[in-house]
């Protein structure tokens, strides 16, 4: 999940910007003009490059053309669109190579990783750091105008305090309660139910299960430990431990300043200890609005008056 910027195709005249936040889980787009107004705001499936350079290619253009739509643009307008790309998985290079060597239909595409464009969105390309805690979980700092990442090596050997870890101790924890090794808890009986309780049907779906698969059980898991199912709590509580050592390092490291982002972000903060919260700054936007500036569209445009009013829309 290093960051790998690439710009493909020479600019013409871009009067569209059009930013995509290509997670794990799900993307998140939006289509807007020259002054940061929302045209179209499209929610699609993983961009994560695990499903592959075509399967990302498609993704994008089939968000683009629900943009347009949405806009009531004619579909040829995409070649006055200046792309930003923000892709999870972005570190294999070789697929990334073939991606940003695609003959794009748009006036300009750059590419870059999730955790760059949510960065972007946070402190507008400023010093700062951010903690991504979604499908998976990545800290990326900017000191001194210096990038550095921490984490985000990919599932299951990092990704720590992510959704797909909070899924996979859930998963572990039903196992073992339905072998008898340890006492079945609401959160495990919610977890085994989905399987009809048959061990096999949980290796079978083992064996195909993506990061996001082990991720949709982390709402299961945040609800059972707001409720006080002891496993539950463990595994919340673990993850906690592992937020709070990355935001220790992050300033250990010099980071001015820190954002908590992603689809965990909200969920997981009220489980900080009082200190470690206060250490946090909200992101001035978020990684949709990173991609908008990654498209080329202005600083201020993206996160001044007219986006807010964008946000609000």
């Amino acid at each position: 999940m290093t960051s790998n910027s690439a710009l493909t195709s020479a600019p013409t005249d871009i009067r569209y910007w059009l930013g995509i936040d290509a997670g794990g889980t799900k993307s998140l787009a939006s289509l807007v003009d020259e002054n940061g107004h929302e045209l179209g705001r499209v929610t699609a499936g993983a961009g994560n490059l695990r499903i592959g350079v075509e399967a990302v290619e498609q993704l994008t253009l089939g968000i683009a053309r629900q943009a347009l739509d949405q806009a009531g643009l004619p579909q040829d307008a995409v070649s006055t669109i200046g792309l930003g790309l923000g892709l999870a998985g972005l570190s294999r290079a070789s697929q990334s190579r073939q991606l940003t060597a695609n003959q794009w239909p748009f006036a300009r595409v750059t590419i870059a990783s999730d955790a760059e464009i949510a960065h972007l969105g946070a402190h507008g390309g400023e010093d700062g750091a951010i903690l991504i805690v979604g499908t998976g979980s990545i800290a990326y700092l900017k000191v001194d105008g210096k990038v550095d990442t921490m984490g985000g090596y990919g599932f299951p050997i990092s990704d720590e305090a992510s959704g797909a870890a909070l899924g996979l101790s859930a998963v572990r924890h039903a196992l073992r309660a339905l072998d008898g090794r340890s006492r079945s808890t609401p959160l495990s009986d919610a977890v085994t139910g989905q399987f009809d309780d048959n061990t096999v049907a949980v290796i079978e779906w083992m064996e195909t299960a993506t990061p996001g698969d082990f991720a949709s059980f982390a709402p299961l898991v945040i609800s059972y430990a707001e409720k006080g199912d002891y496993i539950a709590r463990s595994i919340v509580i673990e993850a906690v431990r592992h937020i709070e050592r990355f935001i220790e390092t992050i300033f250990e490291k010099g980071a001015p300043r820190c954002s908590l982002m992603g689809g965990l972000a909200a969920h997981l903060r009220p489980w900080l200890r009082a200190r470690t919260s206060e250490m946090l700054v909200e992101p001035a936007g978020d990684a949709v609005s990173g991609a908008l500036m990654l498209a080329g569209l202005s600083k201020d445009a993206v996160l001044g008056t007219s986006s807010q009013a964008r946000k609000g829309a």
